[in-house]
């Protein structure tokens, strides 16, 4: 099969792999219909985060049942699935909170080997073989419409992320909300902010077409600036005040300092941008405004059953956040096209 490696920074290639077979009966091996490349993906990309060796990368994908181990019950061959993009063996502590990310068991696809030892591919290929099969993927009532694929897909991770940090934020009905990041997941959580209730959604992006989707996905206002001139901003739309919620969707020391400084005193920040340059917090900045920090990497799988009807009513379509659809064998263009912020983000087909 095709499958997508990285071998060093800016260094993608579309090469031929093994085709994965069942290890463990409760493994499943899915037929990828479409994937995508995350923002996270760039921070190896770019030589942010070092690639010792070649591997296959990408950890959001939907598709359909290929075959199934001997103890995987609920899915058969011909299923259309989605695949959050950490595995979860489905009865762990963690799991029993709903906090499948924090799995004893989790896996993230794209990495070297999974929780039991295996190798686990990475899902911008064309086949994935998924651990705790059963526990981990969600099967989604057919026939599909395939003008809902990119929706769908957004589930797997980027909307599910964007959702997390609006409910580590406590973000409801008549909250006043800041949005960090203009990125798919900043724009998720433009989206996510505006579906739980939000009264007043703030998007902090410098992008026209960015702008523009915020807008769409329910933002009320769009800040430029950055810094105290951003802080200042913000107290300018909200009547002097600062927000109830900040929602961090970018992962640097910059981006969360911003954050932290855009939310009133008793505020919430909500992060979830995949940490780069270790940002830390400041605690007495947080001790003396008793602002709450919650959030981190995403139980995209606790969240999914919540969110599919809305996107299978098409109530919501977190899918326009892809602005560009290549076929696999151009994962290279897609990762520059995200580099360059030519794309928002690329959904990629087999």
């Amino acid at each position: 099969m095709r499958a997508t490696v990285i071998h060093a920074p800016r260094d993608i290639r579309v090469e031929e792999r093994d085709t994965p077979v069942l290890i463990d009966p409760t493994d499943a091996v899915v037929k990828v219909t479409a994937s995508c490349v995350c923002g996270s993906d760039l921070w190896p990309y770019r030589g942010v985060r070092g690639t010792e060796q070649a591997h296959t990368i990408g950890h959001e994908f939907v598709g359909v049942v290929e075959s199934v181990g001997a103890d995987v019950a609920d899915l058969a061959a011909g299923d259309f699935v989605i695949a959050p993009f950490t595995t979860n063996d489905g009865t762990c502590q963690a799991c029993a909170h709903g906090m499948t990310s924090g799995c004893e068991h989790s896996s993230i696809f794209g990495g070297t080997t999974d929780a039991y030892g295996h190798p686990i591919g990475g899902a911008q290929s064309e086949y994935v073989r998924v651990p705790d099969a059963a526990a981990t993927l969600v099967k989604v009532p057919g026939p599909v419409d395939d003008d809902l694929v990119p929706s769908l897909l957004t589930l797997s991770d980027v909307f599910s992320t964007g959702h997390h940090a609006a409910v580590s934020a406590e973000v409801g009905p008549g909250k006043t909300v800041v949005v960090v990041g203009d990125g798919a997941v900043g724009l998720s959580a433009v989206l996510a902010a505006s579906r739980l209730g939000a009264e007043r959604i703030i998007a902090m992006s410098r992008h026209a077409d960015r702008q523009a989707l915020a807008r769409e996905f329910g933002a009320t206002d769009v800040v430029e600036t950055r810094g105290e001139e951003g802080i200042a901003a913000v107290r300018e739309l909200l009547g002097g005040e600062l927000a109830d919620c900040a929602l961090e969707a970018v992962g640097t020391a910059e981006s969360m300092d911003q954050a932290l400084r855009v939310v009133r005193p008793g505020g919430n920040v909500g992060y979830v941008g995949v940490p780069a340059g270790d940002p830390e917090l400041p605690m007495p900045f947080l001790f003396a405004k008793n602002i709450t920090v919650g959030g981190g990497m995403a139980p995209a799988r606790a969240y999914i059953e919540e969110l599919l009807p809305d996107v299978l009513s098409r109530t919501i379509e977190p899918g326009k956040v892809f602005d560009l659809e290549l076929p696999l064998d151009q994962a290279a263009e897609a990762y520059a096209a995200m580099d360059e912020r030519r794309a928002i983000k690329v959904l990629l087909r087999p």
